[in-house]
C-alpha cells in the first residue's frame, strides 16, 4: 500500500511539473528492435571490413612499387670529391679548390680509398643547403630524418637560396655538378654558416639500400659585394696593390704606397728587390714586423708568367724577369750566365739593377726568352736559392736586407764600369775589382761580404 502510494503521489507531483519536465514513457518497443539488430549489425560489417581488407592486399601483393619496406643500412655514401673554393660570394658560381665544377662520388666508408663505387643503376641526388651548425659533431651518424630537418630554405619573399643544377644522375659512382649559386648570405641563420648537402632524390630505387647523404665543411656565405674587395691567391703582377694581405682598399698603407707610385702587386715587389728599406719606410711604423713578413709572403707566391724586360746599353744587354731581378747579362757579345755573374762585382750589378728600374717604361718587354737560370739578387748579405711558391725563379731573402745600405758607384762609374773594365778581363769576371770610395759607415765585414775587396 506504501508503494502504491508513493507512485500515484509521484503521478501527481509529475501532473504538476510543466510539460517539458514531465517524465516520458521509455521507448521500450525501439529498443527491443535494435538489441536484437545489433549481433545482425556487427555480422554483416565485419565482413564487408574483411573483404575490403582481402582485395587490398592482393593489389598491393601484385605491385611491388606500393610495397613499404624500411631501407637496410649499408657502408655506402655520398661525398663531394674535393673541398669548396672558398670564400663564396652570392651570384657567384661554386667551384671545388682547383676552380672546377663540383663532383658527388658514391663511396664505401668503410674503404680508405675514396674511390667510386660503380652501381648497377643510376641513382637521382639534389643538391641542398644545410644548417652550419649540423651535424653537431663530426662523426655523429645522423639518420636521414635528422637530415631533413637540418635542411635551411630561403628566407620569407627572397628567392631560392640556392639556384642552378640542383639535381642530378649519378652514373658509375660519380655526377659532375653544373652551375649552383646562393642568392642570399649566411648572415640571418644563428650559426651565420652553411654547408653544401647531397641526398638520394627520396622516392629513387636504391634496391632497398640506404646511401648515406653528403655535406661540405661549414663556410660563410657573403654579398657578392665583397668580392670586389677580396685578396687574390695567389696574386697576380697586374692587381691592384691592396689585393695583398693587410693592405686594405683606400686604407692607410694603400695610400702611402700610393704616393710612392706603388699600385700594382708588380711595383710592391719591383721595389722590395731594387730596396726594401725604401719599401720599409714607405709602410712606416704603423706595419708591424709580423704585418711586414705576411704581406711580403703573400707577394712572392705571385706567378711570374714568361715575360722579361732587356736593359740596353752601349757594351752591355742586361735580361730580368718582371720584377726587376737579373736573369743573365751579354757583354761585348759574349753571354754570362746566372751563375757566372755571381763573382762579379757586386756593386757594379746594383748599379745596373736601379738603374733598369729607373728606367723600366723603356726597358724591352719580350715573350719566351728562354732564360732558365735563377734569378740574380743584388740586396741583402748573400744571393740566395729561395724561389717562389709557384715559379722557378729565385726570391730574395729579404727579411733583414732593408736594415742595410750599400754604397753604389755613380752613373759615370758604372758606365766606365761596364765600357773599360768588363772588356779587360776574363769572360768569367772572377778577378774584376772595382775600387769605389767607401763610405765611413761601412765596415770591413761588409766589403769582404759584397766582394769589394
Amino acid at each position: 500500500m506504501a508503494a502504491k502510494r508513493f507512485l500515484n503521489e509521484a503521478e501527481s507531483n509529475d501532473q504538476d511539473l510543466p510539460p517539458e519536465k514531465r517524465m516520458k514513457p521509455r521507448p521500450t518497443f525501439c529498443f527491443n528492435l535494435f538489441s536484437s539488430l545489433e549481433p545482425l549489425l556487427r555480422r554483416v560489417i565485419n565482413e564487408e571490413v574483411e573483404h575490403v581488407l582481402r582485395r587490398c592486399s592482393r593489389s598491393i601483393s601484385r605491385s611491388p612499387s606500393l610495397r613499404i619496406q624500411a631501407l637496410e643500412p649499408s657502408s655506402l655514401q655520398l661525398c663531394f670529391s674535393k673541398n669548396l673554393s672558398l670564400p663564396i660570394f652570392t651570384g657567384s658560381k661554386i667551384v671545388d679548390v682547383d676552380n672546377n665544377p663540383l663532383r658527388i662520388l658514391v663511396v664505401d666508408k668503410n674503404s680508405h680509398h675514396m674511390m667510386p663505387i660503380t652501381l648497377s643503376h643510376t641513382i637521382k641526388v639534389e643538391i641542398i643547403v644545410l644548417d652550419g651548425d649540423f651535424p653537431q659533431r663530426e662523426d655523429y651518424f645522423w639518420s636521414s630524418e635528422e637530415f631533413k630537418n637540418s635542411i635551411v630554405k630561403e628566407r620569407t619573399g627572397k628567392r631560392p637560396l640556392l639556384t642552378g643544377d640542383l639535381n642530378i644522375t649519378v652514373r658509375d659512382g660519380s655526377g659532375v655538378i653544373g652551375d649552383i649559386e646562393f642568392t642570399d648570405n649566411s648572415s640571418w641563420i644563428r650559426s651565420r654558416k652553411f654547408r653544401l648537402g647531397a641526398r638520394v632524390v627520396p622516392g629513387t630505387n636504391t634496391q632497398g639500400l640506404r646511401i648515406r647523404e653528403a655535406m661540405t665543411d661549414a663556410f660563410v656565405v657573403k654579398d657578392h659585394r665583397g668580392e670586389l674587395y677580396k685578396k687574390h691567391y695567389p696574386p697576380r703582377l697586374e692587381d691592384e696593390v691592396w689585393r695583398l694581405e693587410k693592405i686594405g682598399k683606400d686604407g692607410a698603407f694603400h695610400k702611402k704606397l700610393s704616393s710612392e707610385a706603388i699600385n700594382t702587386v708588380q711595383d710592391f715587389l719591383k721595389l722590395s728587390v731594387v730596396d726594401p728599406a725604401k719599401l720599409r719606410r714607405t709602410l712606416g711604423i704603423g706595419m708591424s714586423e709580423k704585418m711586414w713578413e705576411v704581406t711580403l709572403k703573400h707577394a712572392k707566391t705571385c706567378e711570374m708568367g714568361s715575360k722579361s724586360y732587356v736593359f740596353h746599353g752601349q757594351h752591355f744587354t742586361v735580361y730580368f724577369n718582371p720584377i726587376c731581378q737579373v736573369l743573365k747579362a751579354e757583354i761585348n757579345g759574349q753571354i754570362y750566365p746566372i751563375r757566372e755573374m755571381s763573382n762579379m762585382n757586386r756593386a757594379c750589378i746594383e748599379n745596373l739593377v736601379r738603374e733598369a728600374y729607373a728606367n723600366w717604361n723603356t726597358l724591352e718587354e719580350i715573350e719566351n726568352a728562354n732564360v732558365n737560370e735563377t734569378a740574380l739578387l743584388t740586396q741583402g748579405h748573400e744571393i740566395v736559392d729561395d724561389q717562389y711558391p709557384n715559379h722557378p725563379q729565385a726570391m730574395l731573402r729579404s727579411s733583414s736586407a732593408y736594415e742595410q745600405s750599400l754604397y753604389l758607384p755613380s752613373n759615370s762609374q758604372m758606365v766606365e764600369c761596364m765600357s773599360d773594365n768588363w772588356q779587360l778581363h776574363s769572360p768569367y769576371f772572377s778577378t774584376l775589382q772595382i775600387q769605389p770610395d767607401i763610405s765611413e759607415s761601412s765596415s770591413d765585414g761588409d766589403l769582404k761580404s759584397h766582394g769589394l775587396r
